[in-house]
């Protein structure tokens, strides 16, 4: 008998979860307090079919948290590195957020709706204690509170047809990390060119858990002929296009740097952002260790739940923390934090897996 997961309140639904489990979803994670559908036939059809039609997933567990007020931009200064003057209303960034240490905290996107408004569409961790504990603490003059807004995610190379059927043809328009206003049943959402795969599609803002069934339902009435299905974020598709996963693949213990996401550090400019003292450093010594990704030899692997350690010469030199077998490429793909001295293309590696010491070869890119 399977373990099984114990539903309370602290375990929150979305407002798609009732079509979610109509869907026959297989398996959930838990993802900021909420259930992220993982699969629904198997981490390998999920795969192909969202590499060649249209997925719709719930993936409402992106909490926002919005910042609006006067001291807005300053507050959103502190909270990231990366430099976000330049940024215009209707675009996203992608942003690291860090500790005083530089460790990473998320790694959310961030919406600007207006001059003195934001939102931070997060990945799983607690930020909203976070943010609201440096307003309290600079005095800034602003609100920060999580509005009732669950994304909707439209991925797929149909996607841009579905999406058509539902909101016209301008939602074609929508440049990559960039969001529009569209309406629904007499209401304004956002909608932007994003979402967590190398697939294309968009993420929908449903703003009011009362739309959540009524867009659901409206997007499958329109993607009958496109073979629409519902999805979510695939282990396979998202390891082979080395998107990484906080709480998986980077940690509190882990800098921007460690994590490729060097560029989006503007250390230059961000005077005000906390850390930056800590990330100076780690840029003019260089990381010791960093994100790769990993083709691991031999026969399918379970997915990694935990840390595979990665060794060379009887050498611990790093640890795989996703995986999964891909059968597009013919090999168990993996992400992993290596060190600097084994991190270049092509080293050859050991990896001790839950089914025992496996070789593998390091990749200086993702396999998408």
């Amino acid at each position: 008998m399977s373990p099984y997961l114990s539903l309370s309140r602290r375990l929150r639904v979305t407002p798609f979860s009732r079509r979610v489990d109509a869907a026959g979803v297989q398996a959930y994670t838990v993802y900021n307090h909420m259930r992220l559908p993982t699969m629904f036939q198997s981490a390998e059809e999920d795969c192909r079919h969202l590499k060649q039609k249209v997925q719709v997933w719930d993936v409402a567990c992106e909490r926002q948290v919005e910042i609006v007020g006067p001291d807005a931009k300053r507050l959103m200064r502190m909270l990231t590195p990366r430099d976000l003057e330049s940024m215009d209303v209707g675009q996203c960034r992608y942003i690291p957020v860090v500790d005083e240490k530089g460790g990473m905290l998320n790694d959310p996107v961030a919406l600007k709706l207006a001059d003195d408004r934001y939102w931070i569409s997060l990945a799983d961790s607690d930020l909203l204690l976070w943010v609201k504990g440096l307003a309290l603490g600079a005095r800034f003059d602003v609100d920060v509170n999580e509005p009732d807004v669950s994304p909707l995610a439209v991925q797929g190379p149909l996607s841009d047809t579905l999406m058509a059927r539902i909101f016209g043809d301008a939602v074609r328009d929508i440049r990559f990390f960039r969001f529009g206003v569209f309406q629904y049943a007499g209401r304004e959402l956002r909608i932007a060119r994003s979402g967590y795969s190398k697939q294309g599609g968009f993420e929908i803002y449903v703003e009011g858990s009362d739309l959540g069934e009524p867009i659901w339902d409206a997007l499958f009435a329109a993607g009958i002929d496109l073979d629409v299905r519902a999805g979510g974020p695939n282990i396979i598709e998202r390891v082979e296009s080395g998107l990484l996963s906080y709480g998986n693949d980077m940690t509190r213990e882990n800098s921007p740097f460690e994590c490729g996401l060097g560029k989006f550090c503007d250390l230059d400019t961000a005077e005000t952002s906390i850390g930056r003292d800590a990330l100076l450093r780690e840029r003019d010594q260089g990381p010791l260790r960093m994100i790769r990704s990993l083709a691991i030899d031999g026969p399918a692997l379970p997915p990694c739940a935990g840390e595979w350690p990665v060794m060379a010469d009887g050498v611990r030199i790093g640890q795989i923390t996703s995986a999964a077998w891909s059968p597009d490429f013919d090999t168990n793909v993996a992400i992993g934090m290596i060190d600097r001295s084994h991190w270049h293309d092509g080293n050859q590696v050991t990896v001790e897996t839950i089914e025992g010491a496996r070789s593998a070869v390091v990749r200086e890119k993702s396999f998408n």
